[in-house]
């Protein structure tokens, strides 16, 4: 009796440690990068030869590489809107935020990190956020809330806007990091607070010049957008912050590596003020930008070494991608524009940042987990905004009523099962523009061109008149087919106003 009893016992642990494994490998970690301003041709494998990618490359290697992968928006704020709600940014009217602005994302808002805490998710953003803080306006001295806290994130160590605006302070869950109480922090974006110098009146002080919006309080010999006072002891230095944000990702993930975790880990790299730490400085001949793609790289290869040595490498699902496409001179005379050389930092297509053509949001996208993602290319049309729907469905979670209204369940798309994505799909800059299949219409302008977009060198696409393009053969963007085919343009308005007009999650 004893024997069969043994047997019994063996066979139960047996399949208890069976269904368990299974439980992890459908639950895997999910780390999401998302690189800042690095566009279709900033990376190897995507077609740079100025400048080398090898920890990028090999996610592309061992992984599965999208070549019609995008963000929902040519600017940062709308795409990060999009990726962490799952709903395009204009219905709520998201827009490129100050550094001093409200959370944008309300308390109470279905989020991707709130929805993965239901299905058992440790979860932490570490890098950028650019999603506001608080409810009005921001005293730094306190707890600064709401906040990642307040829609799913446990765990959140920020730059709390952009790397050109300030406060250039690093703030950990609700409160700035080393900040000296004796040294309040103030923060004013309309006047100086003459505490630090600024970069109109003390050139001098500058590593390298910025033009007038971004010559302001001057931190760590950089001028910034906005004005500020105190804080000394909790300024960050540039140079440092890769290497800070790769401390703060190693510790979130051996201080969670029992239970599935998700991490959003949103650099800095390659946005302005580019300030590489001087490991990379050199390494490329197109000077600070060039060396922040470097510096990017290398942290992409430390995230792939801490999954390692922490044995997740097989069970960790990992996402690359960009907020947006790419720009060159974007606010600082670091001659990022004069040693480009023969590097095409948008790849084979049109615009780049701020623009409606395919280069605003048409960014490297990478998916990688051996052990489930097919790896290979796929040319399937993939948008960030399914992220939510999708890894709902890896994880087992539903995803019901207005939560996530435009994004879609893609799975089989982003694990590689099957090449068929989206048919259609919505992009966001100063206009609208929609997708369907090949073709592409841009709609015509109807807000003014803000001034400091008129000084950018990018074919931005807003035209007083429609536009339309069919991308299988005219890549791009040359000919404009809208007075060939006025049929197509009024199907594709259609097409556009039903998006617009939708409220629900439908079928795509």
């Amino acid at each position: 009796m004893k024997k069969y009893i043994t047997h019994f016992l063996c066979l139960l642990v047996v399949v208890l440690s069976a269904c368990a494994k299974k439980e992890t490998s459908e639950k895997p970690n999910i780390i999401l990068i998302y690189v800042d301003d690095l566009g279709y041709g900033d990376v190897s494998c995507y077609g740079a030869t100025e400048v080398k990618t090898p920890n990028v490359d090999q996610l592309a290697n061992e992984g599965l590489r999208f070549t019609d992968g995008h963000c929902t928006a040519a600017t940062c704020t709308p795409s990060r809107f999009s990726l962490l709600t799952g709903s395009y940014a204009f219905r709520n009217n998201a827009a490129i935020l100050p550094g001093d602005a409200p959370l944008l994302i309300r308390p109470g808002t279905a989020t991707l990190p709130s929805m993965l805490q239901k299905a058992g998710y440790k979860t932490g953003v570490i890098g950028k956020w650019h999603l506001g803080l608080g409810d009005g306006v921001i005293n730094w001295n306190k707890e600064i809330k709401p906040g990642p806290l307040e829609i799913g994130f446990d765990y959140s160590f920020l730059v709390p806007a952009t790397l050109d605006r300030v406060p250039c302070v690093f703030v950990e869950n609700r409160r700035v990091v080393n900040l000296d109480p004796k040294d309040p922090i103030k923060v004013d974006y309309s006047k100086d607070l003459n505490y630090y110098p600024n970069g109109l009146e003390e050139p001098n002080l500058l590593k390298f010049k910025g033009d007038t919006q971004h010559s302001n309080t001057i931190i760590d010999g950089i001028s910034r957008i906005g004005f500020m006072s105190g804080g000394k002891a909790a300024l960050w230095k540039d140079e440092e912050i890769a290497n800070v944000l790769i401390d703060k990702v190693k510790n979130f993930i051996s201080q969670n590596k029992k239970d599935p975790f998700f991490l959003y880990f949103s650099f800095t790299d390659i946005h302005v003020p580019r300030d590489p730490n001087k490991q990379f400085v050199g390494k490329t001949k197109m000077g600070s930008r060039g060396d922040a793609i470097v510096q990017m790289d290398w942290s992409v290869g430390k995230v792939m070494e801490i999954l390692k040595q922490n044995g997740l490498d097989e069970n960790t699902l990992v996402i690359f991608t960009s907020d947006n496409g790419p720009v060159i001179d974007d606010g600082y005379y670091d001659k990022a524009a004069q040693l480009l050389g023969k590097h095409k930092p948008s790849g084979p297509f049109k615009g780049g940042k701020y623009s409606a053509y395919e280069a605003g949001t048409r960014v490297p996208t990478i998916v990688w987990w051996p052990k489930m993602v097919k790896k290979g290319l796929s040319n399937a049309l993939v948008n960030q905004v399914d992220l939510y729907s999708s890894l709902a469905n890896l994880t087992h979670q539903k995803v019901t009523g207005k939560d996530a209204p435009d994004s879609f369940d893609m799975l089989s798309t982003w694990m590689g099962n099957t090449k068929v994505g989206r048919k259609t799909m919505l992009e966001e800059s100063f206009t609208l523009s929609v997708r369907d299949g090949d073709w592409k219409y841009i709609a015509p302008q109807t807000k003014k061109t803000p001034d400091w977009l008129a000084n950018k060198d990018i074919a931005v696409g807003l035209q007083q008149e429609p536009q339309l393009y069919n991308l299988a053969n005219d890549i791009g963007e040359n000919n404009d087919l809208s007075k060939k085919n006025p049929q197509k343009v009024n199907e594709m308005a259609t097409l556009l106003k039903n998006i617009q007009d939708k409220q629900t999650r439908q079928n795509n």
